[in-house]
Formats: structure tokens, C-alpha cells, sequence
């Protein structure tokens, strides 16, 4: 039996409390009805693309129901395996067609967001040559992607770590959102807090979780203070949507814990 969290934080805070639905190690609709009584939103895992790992249309169906019943909204994180800035053609076109795939299979929830990873291998960008080899494919995969009709702002494009310089141009003209991950600007010692400034506008959803020893996804106690600091001094200034992206039931509590001990939640 799981343990099930002991309140609820559903509106109590400025913004959206959401946690990922692989905090039991369960199947997604078992995570959902755990978690949905207690938070605002739910980040849909979809790691994977293959259709054994991917929710079926019942399931999809269920999800729905429990929107509706347990007044929780989705997010969805798109699959991690597939590649838009590959320099093999067939695999952009599978990898757009797999986010078409997921999109339309998740529509009925009517997702927040659809969070997408930019993946660029360390052999392809070594060098400035490689960067903009890589920088072109991949708006040749966006425009893949619109010609199908999805619109850039379903999208949220996440920081990775990488310099989010490599991106920001492709994000501005392509007019897309971003998942800003915390974590991953943490790893790479850059600061969060004049990155989230200058791109705040553009930001509907946060990936939040503690750094220790250059491992992230931790519970968010484990921050150090300086970084601690600048994380919630962003938090108190959004509104959007905050994914505690952690992947166990004890960093989840430790983070709601971490959260609420500098806010006072609405009563």
C-alpha cells in the first residue's frame, strides 16, 4: 500500500503545484489517483514513445475522467527518444511524427503545455561548425512540426545542459514558450535568476528540484542556500505552472515541505 500525502495543496499557492505521475512505481493512472486529490496539476511522464510505454486510448479516457472528478489539470512531457536536430533525415521526420502521435493520442486532456527536449549530442555541437549544422536541422524539424498543424505555443521547449544561448534565437523566431528547468541551469553554474528575468514572458511552466554533487531531480532541500534563495525569490514572483520534478514519494514531500515553509498557503 502507498502512502498517500497527508494534505492537500490544491490553490493554496500564486501558481500551479504539480508533481510528475511517476512518484509510486506504478502506471501512470495509478500515480493520477493518488496524486490528483492533493495537487493542482499533474506532469504526464511520456519518456518513451514506443506504444507499450504510451497510455492507450482507454486509459486516456480514465485520465480524462479523473480530470474532471478530482479537479486537476495535465501537463505533458514529451518523449525523450526522438531526435529533431538528427543529421539522418528519416529519423527528424519519425521524430515529428511521434510528437504529432503523442499530441493527438493526449488531446482530450487538454494539456497546459507539451514540454520538448532540443537534444544535441556532444559530438555534433563540439564545434561552431557542427552547432549551426545542428541549429538548422532543428528548425527544420519546427517547420515540420507546423506544417502538421501543431501551434509553437502548445510547446514548451526545456532548458537543457547546454547553454541556453545554443536556442534562444530558434525560440524567439519560432515564437515558442519554455519550460524553464532550474536544475539544469544550476549544473551548469549559470544564474538562474538573470536567466528567468530576461526570459520571464515566455515561461508558463517551471521544472523545479534540488542539485547535490551534480546529480538534479533530488528532493529541493537538497539546494544549496545561495541557490535555494534565487529559486524562491522566482517562485514568488510566478504564476504559472511549478513541476516539482521529482521521481519518489519521499523528494516529493521533502519539496512540498521546502515550498510551503516559505509561503503561507491560502487557508
Amino acid at each position: 500500500m502507498y502512502k498517500s500525502i497527508e494534505k492537500s495543496y490544491k490553490k493554496k499557492y500564486p501558481f500551479k503545484i504539480c508533481t510528475t505521475s511517476y512518484i509510486y512505481p506504478d502506471n501512470i493512472l495509478s500515480n493520477v489517483r493518488m496524486l490528483a486529490p492533493y495537487m493542482d496539476e499533474i506532469e504526464l511522464i511520456l519518456f518513451e514513445s514506443s506504444p507499450d510505454s504510451l497510455p492507450d486510448h482507454r486509459d486516456i479516457k480514465a485520465l480524462r475522467s479523473l480530470a474532471d472528478d478530482l479537479d486537476v489539470t495535465f501537463n505533458i512531457h514529451l518523449p525523450l527518444d526522438i531526435l529533431l536536430g538528427s543529421q539522418n533525415k528519416t529519423e527528424r521526420i519519425k521524430a515529428v511524427e511521434t510528437i504529432k502521435m503523442v499530441m493527438d493520442l493526449t488531446s482530450i486532456l487538454h494539456p497546459s503545455t507539451h514540454t520538448l527536449h532540443f537534444e544535441c549530442d556532444t559530438k555534433t555541437c563540439q564545434d561552431e561548425k557542427g552547432l549551426k549544422i545542428w541549429q538548422n536541422l532543428i528548425r527544420e524539424s519546427m517547420e515540420m512540426l507546423i506544417s502538421t498543424g501543431i501551434k509553437s505555443e502548445s510547446l514548451s521547449i526545456e532548458t537543457l545542459i547546454y547553454p541556453f544561448d545554443w536556442i534562444e534565437k530558434i525560440i524567439i523566431d519560432y515564437n515558442l514558450p519554455i519550460c524553464f528547468d532550474m536544475g539544469h541551469i544550476i549544473l551548469q553554474k549559470k544564474d538562474v535568476e538573470e536567466i528567468f528575468n530576461k526570459h520571464s514572458q515566455r515561461i508558463p511552466i517551471l521544472h523545479v528540484h534540488g542539485v547535490e554533487n551534480n546529480k538534479d531531480h533530488t528532493s529541493l532541500n537538497r539546494l544549496p542556500e545561495k541557490e535555494a534563495a534565487k529559486v524562491i525569490n522566482i517562485l514568488k514572483r510566478f504564476s504559472g505552472i511549478v513541476s516539482l520534478e521529482v521521481f519518489s514519494y519521499e523528494h516529493l514531500i521533502d519539496s512540498l515541505q521546502f515550498v510551503e515553509s516559505y509561503f503561507v498557503p491560502v487557508p
